[in-house]
């Protein structure tokens, strides 16, 4: 069998390059259950008219198709976010949960997209939404804002982030004020001001969504407001512009800056970016994008915003809010680049040296004390010379090695007595930890 070749946007890391990955999904799973979020996990398969029942995606969709039946079943297919599924499963599950509800669900995601770098056909996303029924008060939104910012700073290997935070109702009601006929469409082509030059986007304004080129240039002047603070409020009254549903989103988004302020710090920050809109239909409040520094080719990392129809069963309406963390987009980048890893390939902290065979016997009882005891080892695999097993844990990471009745620090060189009863080793020797590099910018 000739060696296999790495299959285009399915990334898999080494054993040390999983630590990293592991040590991500704790952390934000600590942090969301902090603040109550229960964890939950949707099955990979929805029906095809779910998945595609809000936004045009049936291009990323990847069917399943029995094996032995040639004409398949098409009408299933893997999911390629958290939040349908999470929506679907509000619904189905609504006479067993507790409103407000509040989710946390880090899983595996299928995107049937070109593969490049950030963006893969399988990958990990971690989500966190609240959930009302018929309604759901708007602190909400500043509370999953605080809460990802916090699991984001814990991220301490992570270069700085920007969070962008706009409101759908901002900019709608901006649009209305203006005499818009197709808002959506106006939407839909000030979005991509991130891919094309302002002076294209004023174009097809005018060409494809009816705007004079007065109101065009108004609506590239509301797109370029960016703040850190509340002060975008007085900057968007200054065009002009007047519409109920405009201050609505005003005074939305000015009280997620208000209410994340003091999160701040040089590598977190969070600004009111009034270009951002989300493309996907169902968003209808506030929405959010996150950019890495010095990775904003990966595009946003970290996205969401409020949806207040997107699980209704026609008799009741379960609005929520929610971010998604494309964990797979932050981390195989750094990972890929050497940037971060894991400092052993092994969860051992502790090589059992074999004498000889006679005596492994004796190995496994000191290893089973010291697992007892919550310390990951490992028995030598061979009774060769001890030189070779040393080697054989530097290989691996491990940082000790256990002789008899004495063990071995292999960095230092450090061998003291020791009883596998009561000895330890430090607390950052316990586990495997981060390795960090600079990041290149």
């Amino acid at each position: 069998m000739s060696k296999p070749a790495p299959l285009s946007g399915f990334p898999e890391f080494l054993p040390a390059q999983r630590v990293v990955e592991q040590y991500v999904v704790a952390m934000l799973a600590e942090t969301f259950e902090l603040h109550g979020f229960a964890n939950v996990e949707t099955r990979s398969v929805e029906p095809i008219d779910q998945l595609l029942r809000k936004g045009d995606t049936s291009k990323e969709v990847y069917l399943l198709k029995r094996l032995h039946d040639e004409t398949g079943d098409a009408g299933m297919g893997l999911h390629f976010d958290l939040t349908v599924p999470f929506a679907r499963y509000v619904l189905e599950h609504a006479g067993k949960l507790d409103f407000p509800f509040r989710r946390y669900q880090i899983q595996k995601v299928w995107r049937g997209e070109r593969p490049q770098e950030g963006r893969f056909r399988e990958f990990l996303q971690a989500d966190i939404d609240i959930v009302g029924r018929d309604e759901l008060a708007f602190h909400h939104d500043v509370e999953v804002t605080r809460v990802m910012l916090q699991a984001l700073a814990r991220l301490t290997f992570l270069p700085g982030f920007r969070l962008q935070v706009n409101n759908r109702k901002l900019i709608q009601g901006f649009y209305l004020g203006l005499g818009a006929s197709d808002v959506d469409e106006v939407m839909r082509l000030v979005d991509k001001l991130d891919k094309l030059s302002p002076e294209r986007v004023a174009k097809s304004l005018v060409a494809d969504a009816g705007l004079s080129e007065a109101q065009a240039e108004q609506c590239l002047a509301l797109a370029t407001i960016r703040t850190p603070d509340d002060s975008f409020v007085e900057q968007v009254r200054a065009l002009g512009v007047e519409h109920p549903l405009l201050e609505e989103g005003l005074d939305e988004l000015a009280r997620v800056l208000r209410g994340t302020a003091g999160l701040a710090t040089a590598k977190v920050r969070i600004e009111a970016d009034l270009s951002i809109a989300r493309g996907l239909d169902y968003y209808t409040g506030t929405v959010f994008e996150t950019r890495l520094d010095g990775y904003e080719s990966l595009g946003s990392i970290c996205s969401g915003g409020r949806y207040d129809a997107l699980a209704t069963d026609g008799r009741t309406t379960y609005p929520g809010v929610g971010i998604s963390l494309g964990v797979s987009r932050v981390l195989v980048p750094l990972v890929q680049r050497g940037l971060v890893t894991g400092d052993r390939s092994v969860p051992s902290a502790v090589l059992v040296a074999v004498t000889d065979e006679e005596s492994r016997g004796q190995a496994d009882e000191i290893a089973t004390a010291l697992r007892a005891r919550g310390i990951a080892c490992e028995v030598a695999p061979s009774a060769a010379k001890f030189g070779k097993q040393i080697r054989h844990a530097e290989r691996r990471g491990i940082p000790y090695v256990w002789f008899g009745t004495e063990v071995k620090d292999i960095r230092s060189g450090n061998q003291v007595a020791a009883d596998p009863a009561t000895w330890e080793p430090p607390v950052e020797d316990l586990r495997p930890t981060i390795i960090t590099k600079e990041i290149e910018k």
